[in-house]
């Protein structure tokens, strides 16, 4: 999923922030700013980046201009992007342009992270579901900036039977015999040898091997000898995922990569012209 600022998702997004934060207008600037002054804005990064969300400025102001696009490193005293127009606009939009890019960045920073930790194993490391609620297609593009796989974009676009739905539907055959009805490849979960014997018996594509140290996810991944793709999940942290990598998975998901990316360092300076 590239960066695209025409996905309707990106352009609500937007509105809501800048909504949220204007409301009936910007007290402090309107009152001290004349409306006649222009100005420029700088967007400097003030740490070494993966950069996501820089296009998103064409969305709140004219003519920006971008040194960087969405999946750029910048390190720190890069300048991203510059933005010219009227003083009010850009003080009123500058904390908004900020959230999303600091966000963002620091998302696919995370995100680049994982990939490096894993480099030269072929494992593809994948996001997952935990974003911040409303922001899903707004994160999972910056996860992808950083060079990750999405994983499933929601309930609705593949089949992943977890723990809850098995025991809810009476067992690993029951479950995938009824999910066969959706008509699209079936990843399931699984925790012990014998669920991993149901799936593959009973035609799973992927097998999701769930909260298992390196060294159990290494002896089932031998078990199941190519018999479907595997995928680790569950505990996995910028500083284990090597050693899971090691135990040769196709895939390794990581919630970590949106729900506990922390915002990068990236300024705003805002100068009359």
């Amino acid at each position: 999923m590239s960066f695209s600022i025409a996905h309707p998702e990106v352009k609500r997004a937007v509105e809501i922030a800048l909504a949220e934060d204007t409301g009936a207008g910007d007290l402090t600037t309107n009152s001290c700013i004349p409306r006649e002054l222009q100005a420029e804005a700088r967007f400097v990064a003030r740490q070494d980046v993966t950069v996501a969300g820089v296009e998103l400025l064409a969305l709140l102001f004219e003519g920006p201009e971008l040194y960087k696009r969405s999946g750029d490193r910048a390190p720190a005293g890069d300048v991203l992007a510059v933005v010219r127009g009227p003083a009010r606009m850009l003080l009123t939009r500058e904390r908004v342009v900020l959230n999303f890019l600091q966000r963002l960045s620091g998302i696919a920073t995370l995100a680049a992270q994982f990939v490096a930790a894993v480099k030269g194993t072929g494992v593809r490391i994948l996001d997952t579901r935990k974003t911040t609620p409303g922001l899903r297609v707004l994160e999972k593009m910056a996860a992808v900036a950083g060079g990750v796989v999405n994983h499933r974009m929601g309930l609705y676009d593949a089949v992943l039977i977890k723990n809850n739905h098995i025991r809810l539907a009476g067992g690993v055959r029951t479950a995938m015999e009824r999910a066969r009805a959706a008509g699209v490849p079936i990843e399931i979960e699984v925790r012990t040898r014998a669920e991993i014997e149901d799936a593959l018996a009973y035609g799973a594509a992927r097998l999701l091997l769930d909260n298992m140290t390196p060294e159990q996810a290494a002896g089932e991944i031998e078990f199941i000898g190519r018999r479907a793709e595997t995928e680790i999940s569950g505990g996995v942290t910028l500083s284990n995922v090597r050693a899971y990598a090691e135990a040769r998975p196709d895939f390794i998901s990581s919630g970590a990569i949106t729900h506990s990316a922390t915002a990068v360092d990236i300024n705003c300076g805002i100068f009359p012209v």
